[in-house]
Formats: C-alpha cells, structure tokens, sequence
C-alpha cells in the first residue's frame, strides 16, 4: 500500500499506531523526534507522515515547516493532545492535511491515511 512515516516521542505511541498501519498494508518508517522525522523524510521519502505535535529537540510543527519546504507536496497529518486547537490550526495553514486526536482511535487513523494517500 503506502510508506508512512510515523513520528511520536512516546515509544509506545510509535508502536501501536506502526502495528495498525502494518496490520492494515501499509510499510512503516518511524521518528522518535521532530529533527529524526525531518531526516527520514529526506532518506526515506514517504507517501505520508504521522507527525505528533509535541515532542522533544525540533517540535512537530517545525518538523511539518522544514518537511513542506523539502516537499510542498508532503502529506501530513498531525497528532496532537485535547486542548492544542490553536496549534492544530496553525499546523493547518502551515500544510497540514489532517489531524488525529489522542488517545488515538484505530478507525480514524486508518481514514486520515486513506485521506492523505488518495
């Protein structure tokens, strides 16, 4: 199916949304910090980037600036906590395609990607 980049400082995010995108056909490349996702995007060149918002190093929203100035045709999807409206919205005009809330749920992870890869 697709090549996602799955971006998430928490380990254990990382591996639970990678096992559904395997599960579901999908190959997966995964980032522990906003300045690795930025170097996996270069190397790996992904059909799509889960990209959590807050995060250690280089945050999600300046991995999703130097991404889209690598490729302004990236297709990212941000993941962000209850209560970072304001951040989704800049990620949004910056060329953010989506946004999944955590706790994540698996159906909802799935259409953001089948959004992002149509």
């Amino acid at each position: 199916m697709a090549k996602i980049l799955v971006v998430d400082d928490a380990a254990f995010m990382r591996i639970r949304c990678s096992k559904l995108l395997i599960e579901n056909g999908h190959e997966v490349v995964e980032a522990a910090t906003g300045r690795e996702a930025v170097e996996q995007y270069k190397s790996t060149s992904p059909d799509a980037v889960l990209l959590d918002i807050t995060m250690p190093d280089m945050d999600g929203l300046s991995a999703l600036k130097e991404i889209r100035a690598l490729d302004s045709d990236a297709r990212v999807a941000m993941v962000t906590a209850m209560g970072q409206q304001s951040i989704v919205m800049e990620a949004l005009q910056a060329g953010a395609k989506d946004f999944i809330v955590k706790p994540f749920d698996a159906e909802r992870v799935l259409a953001a990607v089948k959004k992002l890869v149509a």
